[in-house]
């Protein structure tokens, strides 16, 4: 086997990577590694090819978050358990068959469980970027719930990948934190987004009209949230404060728009979780001093979000019913989403000075309405915490409105094809809640 010198720091190639995960993980052991993009692939390529052997007698147990690799497969739950609080990407086929368990917590949660030891993290493998001059390692595109994991974890693996980029704001690593370190034989993963469709434009021009100069933003993850990016390049001096961000802060930030001038919290610095893009949102953010990820107890906090100027949390669901409440979990009876981290940032933002809490979503899907009478999956955040509802068909303003408003409002930004039947369906719905429909 290879090594070389990497800041003091001995790097094994892959070759010979079973026998030496082998010698570090034992039977019932946790495994945590970063999620989407920040997945060491070659780390966990190997573990899932020689799990039987690193097993031995037992069983491992994974902690899975949003997918962007077909790493895990159901198959695979031959002597892996798989748990977590997501089932995002390519692991909804995990759900799919039966053998993913859920986490049903807040995201935010997250580190406070490890921490607890309610949640054990015997094993974590990191993707990391080279090290600095000082032979620091950086954690790279995500830091979220990672350093809980580090803290409590009996054994470290680190990933050297030379196309992670350096960032700042999490813990940095020296080699003796790390069991083993290897040179990564995979490119790092990419997160790219399909352009959006008609209905994502019509919502995020709705959104970018709502949205004012000198605003922080926080946004959750996929098409929708690019499309809101892009409506927002002719504003100007906004703020990031963020879970995950994707290509479209770049873009943002090269428009000129994105500056965190006026955050009053990290003023000049925007702050993220982890970065879910390409390698153009890489390329952007190594070395950035205008960049910091920050882990979940800090993103997520509270206090931080009602202290952000403008915070403008845009958040996706997958259903909402008419008196507010979000599915954003299950859909057609699988479980494909999370709780995730909306309500923290509903509630942060509506704290906030001049704050908008959203939740925006396309009205149909396959013909069926997104806005309906009854979830069909669980209540992801509580209609007590909607604040704005937002279609292709226009925005509801559900604060500090009555059941009889809020079915009115929230009907009148459904398709226009399935408004008369929900508005049926109100009648009932409200005089169950002894409310009137006008």
């Amino acid at each position: 086997m290879s090594t070389r010198s990497a800041g003091g720091a001995e790097v094994h190639s892959a070759d010979g990577l079973a026998e030496r995960l082998q010698a570090l993980v034992r039977p019932g052991d946790t495994l945590w590694w970063g999620q989407a993009t920040a997945e060491p692939l070659t780390l966990t390529r190997a573990l899932v090819a020689h799990r039987h052997a690193l097993a031995g007698e037992g069983r491992l147990r994974v902690f899975v978050g949003i997918a962007a690799s077909d790493t895990l497969q159901p198959a695979q739950a031959d002597v892996l358990d798989f748990f977590g609080y997501a089932a995002g990407g390519a692991h909804r086929a995990l759900a799919h068959a039966g053998v993913l368990d859920i986490l049903p917590c807040h995201y935010s949660q997250l580190p406070g469980l490890i921490e607890q030891g309610r949640l054990p993290a015997d094993v974590v493998l990191l993707q990391l970027s080279p090290p600095d001059a000082q032979g620091r390692y950086s954690l790279g595109q995500a830091c979220e719930y990672l350093p809980a994991a580090i803290a409590r974890a009996r054994v470290l693996v680190g990933e050297v990948n030379t196309e992670v980029p350096w960032t700042a704001g999490g813990p940095l690593l020296r080699a003796e934190d790390f069991a083993l370190l290897v040179d990564a034989a995979h490119p790092p993963l990419a997160l790219r987004r399909a352009a959006p469709g008609a209905a994502e434009l019509a919502i995020a021009a709705h959104i970018a009209g709502l949205v004012e100069d000198g605003a922080t933003l926080q946004l959750g993850v996929g098409n929708l949230p690019e499309a809101v990016l892009a409506a927002l390049h002719r504003h100007r001096d906004l703020g990031l404060h963020s879970g995950a961000v994707g290509d479209g802060v770049a873009a943002l930030a090269e428009a000129g728009a994105l500056t965190n001038a006026r955050k009053t919290r990290d003023a000049g610095t925007g702050i993220a979780g982890i970065l879910m893009g390409s390698a153009a949102l890489r390329r952007w953010a190594h070395r950035n001093p205008a960049l910091q990820l920050r882990d979940t107890r800090y993103t997520h906090d509270a206090q931080v979000l009602a202290d952000s100027h403008r915070l403008a949390a845009i958040n996706a669901a997958i259903e909402v019913d008419l008196t507010g409440q979000v599915n954003a979990e299950v859909a057609g009876g699988v479980y494909v989403g999370a709780v995730g981290g909306a309500a923290d940032f509903l509630r942060g933002a509506a704290r906030s000075r001049g704050g908008l809490p959203i939740v925006a979503l396309p009205a149909s899907h396959q013909g069926r309405s997104r806005i309906v009478a009854r979830l069909s999956g669980p209540v992801s955040t509580a209609r007590s915490d909607a604040g704005l509802i937002v279609t292709e068909h226009g925005v509801a303003d559900l604060r500090g409105q009555p059941l009889s408003r809020r079915v009115q409002r929230l009907v009148d930004i459904a398709a226009p094809e399935h408004r008369a039947a929900l508005a049926d369906e109100a009648q009932a719905l409200l005089r169950q809640c002894g409310a009137a429909f006008h």
